[in-house]
């Protein structure tokens, strides 16, 4: 004989359940969002990819893979929190949320101590700017770093 109540989802474990299942849908994109912002008549994006790759010109920094990669532990316990949160009564879109705030912090972090790039900038550059320091000129860069949240598999 099965045991009275022990087989039966509670209406706070259903809203747990809810958001879990919200949680899988959606995804977090962190750096820059296509014609978010423009500088001298060039989105944003672009300049943000150039410097991550780099150019026929100019060094790759990839700064956006390097805020990941220095803070793979920092990122997963900070995901980890955020799903112990969905189950204690947040929502996945406070989960999401949070998640991109932090990341987007990452980001400009790493752009903040751009001056340990092991390629400087160069000689007409350090002139035109007036600093040695590499991804920071306007300031631009770093103030344009953003998340979006989207369903997974979807959105631009």
């Amino acid at each position: 004989m099965a045991s009275k109540g022990h087989d039966k989802i509670t209406p706070d474990g259903k809203k747990i359940f809810k958001q879990i299942e919200e949680l899988k849908k959606m995804q977090v994109r962190v750096g820059y969002q296509k014609g978010a912002a423009a500088e001298n008549g060039v989105d944003i994006l672009d300049i943000a990819v150039w410097n991550e790759l780099g150019t026929a010109r100019a060094p790759a920094r990839p700064f956006i893979r390097q805020s990941a990669d220095m803070n793979k532990g920092t990122i997963e316990k900070f995901c980890a929190a955020q799903l112990k949160k969905v189950t204690q009564g947040g929502t996945a879109e406070q989960a999401l949320n949070a998640i991109g705030v932090m990341q987007k912090g990452l980001i400009q972090d790493t752009i903040s101590k751009s001056k340990e790039w092991a390629d400087p900038n160069a000689p007409a550059t350090v002139e035109r700017k007036g600093s040695e320091q590499p991804l920071v000129d306007t300031g631009r860069l770093r103030q344009s770093a953003s998340y979006v949240i989207v369903p997974k598999g979807g959105g631009d």
